[in-house]
């Protein structure tokens, strides 16, 4: 059986599944008053990456729009980027992609060069099963199922410091993400209200780890908690004497009432609160488009103006810490070339991702896409593969959190950084 001191070290004070409306549990913060609250952490850089769950079509949320090979495997899904017809145009970026009309919060960002898209990315691995592709993905090894930690659950360990905080690696989910399945602290926390905790990357503890938690806390010196729960305790009084019920974003940040929206304006509150958060992750869902797949209307302009616009507004509301951020999208995979008989498009290979920061290469589509001939396409139906995923991420990583032990964060590769960040 583990010891008092090993669990307490292990959860960093967190609670397994537990919803609670009145914020800490009682027994925590009677111990957490007893400390003058003070900020004990100075300001991190902060990745932040959100999970487009399901599979988006690359093509459609950046479309090369020139391609007539494109128009004819799509004659009713197929969008251009001049005025009139039966659609609102793309929006131009460079005279070849268009960005989706949904995504016009995205446009400034682009022309600033804050944004930048990287095209054809995906997985080495073939699969085209959702859980699979999710799983490669998050693990970082597309070709070992068997990794028990998450990538970004080895980025924490890669920081360079130990965890003095609960609140080092956050998602915003009602879950723990396989990204964050590790030894290193992390936490799934469902909304900052209830302060709904989980416990990092252990699902067999679901049942007993905040009955246990209490008995231990029960059962321990006040020696032993201070030696190993004094930050934890510290971080816990800054969010419960928080008002974040009534948090106010900064002017001109207008979030969508949608769970992504919810899940980024709460990542913001954490950011600005300086409660040591260095990476973050939520998701968006409902990107599985087989069927009425839609245009400039339907479920997929939806989805695209809900990403745009809560990545806009959490930048708007970063206000003073936008140096401090990064933001990053994933996708298992993306859609096929060509569209399916009913209005939709099915699994396919490559996609595109989305990068936003002051020191990403922003402005522009990095990538090779080819000129979508049967020939060019991935077993003749699917945009290839041309950019490994753990490229990007591992660029990212390196420019944004210094973390540049590749051979830790993705043991499995051994290939080049994409040049997505500035130099």
């Amino acid at each position: 059986m583990a010891s008092r001191r090993a669990f307490l070290k292990g959860s960093g004070l967190a609670l397994f599944g537990v919803g609670l409306m009145g914020g800490i549990p009682a027994f925590m913060a009677e111990a957490a008053a007893r400390d003058k609250v003070k900020r004990l952490y100075k300001r991190k850089r902060v990745l932040v990456c959100i999970f487009q769950r399901g599979a988006m079509d690359g093509l459609m949320a950046v479309t090369p729009f020139s391609d007539t090979y494109l128009q004819a495997a799509r004659p009713t899904l197929s969008m251009q980027a001049t005025a009139g017809g039966r659609t609102n145009p793309l929006i131009d970026l460079d005279g070849r992609w268009g960005l989706h009309p949904g995504m016009r919060a995205f446009e400034p960002l682009f022309k600033e060069g804050r944004l930048g898209i990287v095209h054809g990315i995906g997985s080495p691995n073939t699969t085209r099963y959702h859980f699979d592709a999710q799983d490669y993905m998050e693990s970082g090894t597309p070709f070992n199922k068997g990794t028990a930690s998450g990538w970004l659950n080895r980025a924490v360990g890669l920081l360079g410091h130990d965890a003095a905080t609960p609140f080092t690696a956050v998602s915003l989910t009602s879950a723990l993400p396989r990204s964050f399945y590790g030894d290193h602290p992390s936490l799934a926390i469902s909304n900052l209200q209830d302060f709904a905790i989980q416990l990092k990357g252990n699902p067999a503890a679901a049942n007993t780890a905040a009955r246990s938690f209490e008995d231990l806390y029960d059962q321990t010196s006040p020696g032993l908690l201070h030696e190993t729960g004094k930050e934890s305790f510290e971080a816990m009084k800054l969010l419960q004497q928080a008002d974040i019920r009534n948090y106010r974003p900064a002017a001109g940040a207008i979030y969508p009432p949608t769970p992504l929206g919810n899940s980024l304006r709460q990542i913001a509150q954490l950011i600005k609160m300086d409660v040591g958060l260095e990476v973050a992750f939520t998701e968006s869902n409902g990107w599985d488009t087989h069927f009425n797949q839609g245009t400039d209307n339907g479920i997929f302009s939806r989805n695209v103006a809900d990403l745009s616009n809560s990545m806009a507004a959490f930048w708007r509301d970063l206000d003073a810490w936008q140096d401090d951020v990064t933001v990053m999208t994933m996708t298992e995979f993306g859609r096929t070339v060509h569209q399916n008989g009913t209005g939709g498009t099915d699994h396919g290979r490559g996609s595109c991702n989305f990068i936003l920061g002051n020191r990403v290469d922003g402005g522009k589509v990095h990538g090779n896409v080819p000129e979508l001939t049967v020939e060019n396409l991935e077993d003749g139906r699917d945009l290839p593969v041309t950019t490994d995923f753990r490229s990007v991420f591992s660029a990212v990583a390196d420019a944004h959190l210094q973390i540049s032990d590749d051979k830790v964060l993705f043991p499995d590769w051994s290939g080049k950084k994409a040049a997505v960040m500035k130099a």
